[in-house]
């Protein structure tokens, strides 16, 4: 497994934001996204909600995105969809936290 030369998380925030002004994106952890597993895209939401439980959807894996500072350097994309077992706990996962501000 490729290991980054630091191995370790970074400050949040210590970077440029991307296009839509969203910060840290890729590389520090593995973000958890609310989406159930699901093998391919056949038959996702089409508007923009949650792809919760359908078809072949397993309730017990969740999708996570961009990959951390133990990815391998072409996962380090928002783009990128992996898979974790909803019940793991590992120091290269995490959550953002989003909220209104209307």
């Amino acid at each position: 497994m490729y290991y980054a030369r630091l191995a370790r998380t970074q400050l949040v925030g210590t970077k440029k934001p991307n296009g839509i002004g969203l910060y840290d994106m890729s590389g520090n952890v593995w973000e958890w996204v609310e989406d159930c597993w699901h093998k391919n895209y056949n038959g996702a939401p089409t508007d923009g909600s949650a792809w919760l439980q359908n078809g072949d959807a397993d309730r017990h894996r969740r999708v996570v995105r961009g990959g951390c500072w133990r990815s391998l350097p072409v996962d380090l994309r928002s783009s990128f969809r992996g898979m974790g077992l909803a019940r793991t706990r590992d120091i290269g996962f995490g959550f953002r936290l989003a909220r209104n501000i209307d």
